[in-house]
């Protein structure tokens, strides 16, 4: 196995204010136990922020990496060979591709918060997926290491 001459390893955390309002999550449980004491109030605030913070890191902990000859986005992990031309869609290329453009044989890793992503086509005649939706935060980057793994090791 070649490794990627671009290596490329994103995390898709979840944003900033996801944190903020998992803080208000156990404020809120804070206030709904609060007529049952201090006790209560405190662990519903610890309890309630821990929970939602939780579900937030969980939803942020997808990754997307060009390792070797594959690419490993979330569960998936396709072989570069399969793989054909890479499109960098900005915002409202995106928008476009999640919406009225959209395959529903495609596979998405979809997060609503990244604005932009790479539309990947897929050329394996056996496979029926016709291409891959990859949010992402730099998608320049993500193509030129598709394109770099694609080459062959000198």
């Amino acid at each position: 196995m070649q490794l990627s001459a671009t290596p490329y390893d994103e995390r898709l955390t979840a944003p900033r204010s996801w944190w903020a309002i998992s803080f208000l999550v156990g404020v809120a449980l804070a206030l709904i136990l609060l007529p049952f004491g201090t006790l209560p109030l405190l662990g519903g605030l610890a309890g309630g922020t821990a929970v939602a913070a939780v579900a937030a890191s969980s939803y942020g902990s997808l990754r997307i990496r060009v390792v070797g000859d594959s690419l490993i986005a979330g569960e998936a992990k396709i072989p570069v060979a399969a793989l054909g031309e890479a499109q960098v869609l900005d915002a409202e290329e995106a928008r476009a591709w999640r919406t009225y453009k959209a395959d529903t044989r495609a596979f998405l890793l979809l997060r609503a918060y990244i604005p932009t992503a790479l539309r990947v086509e897929v050329t394996d005649p056996a496979d029926p997926t016709p291409y891959l939706y990859l949010s992402t935060r730099d998608p320049q980057r993500l193509a030129e290491a598709l394109r770099a793994a694609r080459q062959p090791a000198v």
